[in-house]
């Protein structure tokens, strides 16, 4: 080996030659100079001193300012040059009395926000977050959450080359701050990739290029255009007379949801712009043309990293942010990428998501019951709607619209059960008539009203148990159904042997009460043992102690519905 002294010498006149030198001036990325000094931080490790230390770090502070500096004006690639300098900042910062949070900052705000899809400096970035993950989120816990925007390009640009080390990194971009603004953002992942390659086609390659410039140099006319919303009532993005000629391909630059998509910091804000004719247009264009790779690997990683959001949500989460999410999930139930697989995966995972919140804290239903009402209101409106208004159904029988103490939150549910009853009884909306032969959307229709009405009534007896007050309106409106000539037996059959149910209060509260949290009353049967005792066909108080055979002639079978 050589004499230690004699290669550090070496080592920091490269990078005070950096400054003088023309060549290394020019492309302070050089291979010279990234040598120089990955090796320099080597040797500051292996030597272990604080003197050798404290000479380096002028050298690599005057370099990383000179390099941020330069970002603006250069084509060339700072990526790995800023990395390894930012990785002695946070190794030897205590030495040096060096804070690495504003180096950081500039890193992502002036580097990666160029270099986002340079796959090379992509997979560094995400390695040198995984190596440093415990010291950045010791000493720097704001900053993942503050820039995941950013770093949810790097996954939607590389695609799966960088999944297992972005899968490493992506909890700690959830934070209080980033858990709602969080999740319309990896909903929208593939309308990310539209709108970078929409991007790359109109302007060519992203690297070297900030797509968040685009924000800065639009913000006058941006504010021009809200001023003239508030004003005038024209909204932001109506055209004139000629605005039929200009291409509807592009992106508006000007367009909010485009602005939206492509930040780079997180702004707060959890739902903003969520429709734009240029980028329906664009969305539209993208379902019709055969979709690229990229696009195709988003599809995919997308409800991967829902599934991870999810479980960290029920698991670390505090529940006044989960119930701030909720509206935000039926909100975006039925918007989402135009991919009928891709809606499909998503949409079971919200609503999964919700059920279980629901199951976890029973009264965010009777917190919630503005929203629930709206989206119960909305249930012809496409089949979206009316999957996420049967689930909230099942949600609100099943706990009851909020658990005992929520009596008058359950009285407004029930009514507006009874409401979506009666509309469906005496209408003709979703075409549920007579005749028994009809085209087959006429069948699927007249299929999803008979599930939806299975679910109220469903909804309405589970309610009428909890809360016996609602005993008398829920018989009314079984009768009433019962009594109905609907086309589809299992409807009325179903409101009949509720009624018959209901009229039994130990029996009801066995089949129809909560199935978790409940005190066993006498009479009651525990269904979750069944597995391991013997259940009676009837309830033990019916036997009132009586030896010999049983003195009744009927069963169970009479009493539930045959599926």
């Amino acid at each position: 080996m050589g004499d230690p002294d004699k290669k550090w010498d070496f080592y920091l006149r490269t990078l005070s030659s950096s400054a003088r030198d023309s060549n290394l001036a020019g492309d302070p990325a050089s291979e010279a100079l990234l040598n120089a000094v990955r090796k320099l931080c080597q040797l500051c490790k292996e030597e272990n001193s604080e003197d050798l230390v404290a000479r380096v770090y002028p050298h690599f502070n005057k370099l990383f300012q000179r390099s941020v500096a330069s970002l603006p004006q250069s084509r060339s690639s700072y990526g790995l040059l800023l990395l390894d300098i930012i990785q002695f900042f946070l190794d030897f910062g205590e030495i040096v009395l060096h804070d690495a949070d504003p180096s950081l900052r500039s890193f992502f705000r002036s580097c990666l926000s160029r270099e986002f899809a340079d796959l090379t400096v992509a997979e560094a970035t995400l390695n040198f977050l995984n190596v440093n993950k415990r010291k950045l989120l010791a000493s720097y816990p704001a900053l993942l959450p503050q820039f995941f925007p950013l770093l949810l390009k790097l996954i939607a640009w590389n695609g799966e080359k960088l999944l297992l080390s972005f899968l490493k990194v992506f909890p700690e971009l959830i934070s209080p701050a980033s858990f709602l603004p969080l999740f319309p953002s990896l909903v929208d992942l593939p309308m990310l990739v539209v709108a970078m390659e929409r991007v790359e086609r109109s302007s060519g390659s992203l690297i070297g290029s900030s797509i968040a410039s685009i924000q800065n140099s639009t913000a006058p006319e941006m504010l021009l255009a809200l001023m003239d919303e508030a004003y005038t009532g024209s909204t932001i993005g109506d055209g004139g007379a000629d605005s039929e000629s200009e291409d509807t391909n592009a992106i508006d630059a000007a367009d909010p949801l485009f602005l939206e998509l492509l930040k780079d910091e997180n702004d707060g804000l959890a739902e903003r712009h969520r429709t734009s004719p240029s980028m329906a247009a664009a969305l539209q264009a993208a379902v019709n043309a055969p979709q690229s790779d990229r696009l195709k690997q988003s599809l995919k990683i997308a409800p991967g990293l829902l599934d991870v959001y999810c479980a960290i949500a029920i698991r670390d989460v505090n529940d006044s942010l989960i119930c701030s999410l909720i509206p935000l999930l039926m909100a975006r139930n039925d918007v989402l990428f135009p991919d009928k697989n891709y809606s499909y995966q998503v949409r079971k995972r919200l609503l999964e998501f919700m059920l279980t919140s629901f199951q976890r804290s029973p009264n965010f239903i009777a917190l919630l019951k503005k929203p629930i009402m709206d989206r119960l209101g909305q249930a012809y409106d496409s089949s979206a709607k009316t999957e996420l208004a049967l689930q909230l159904c099942w949600a609100i029988g099943e706990h009851g619209g909020g658990g005992t103490s929520h009596r008058d939150a359950a009285r407004e549910l029930f009514e507006n059960l009874e409401l979506l009853l009666y509309e469906n009884l005496s209408s003709s909306r979703l075409g549920l008539r007579e005749s028994a032969l009809g085209s087959d959307s006429e069948n699927f229709r007249k299929s999803s009203q008979s599930r939806l009405l299975c679910f109220v009534i469903t909804a309405i007896a589970k309610l009428a148990t909890h809360h016996h007050e609602l005993l008398p309106r829920a018989r009314v409106s079984l009768g009433k159904v019962a009594r109905s000539r609907i086309s589809d037996v299992r409807v009325w059959r179903r409101a009949r042997d509720y009624l018959g149910l209901i009229d039994d209060p130990a029996i009801s509260l066995s089949v129809l009460g909560p199935s978790q949290g409940r005190v066993q009353k006498p009479g009651t049967v525990n269904w979750s043992d069944g597995g391991t005792k013997m259940i009676a066909h009837i309830p033990f108080y019916l036997l009132g102690e009586q030896e010999g055979s049983p003195f009744h002639d009927f069963s169970f079978s009479d009493i539930f519905p045959r599926t």
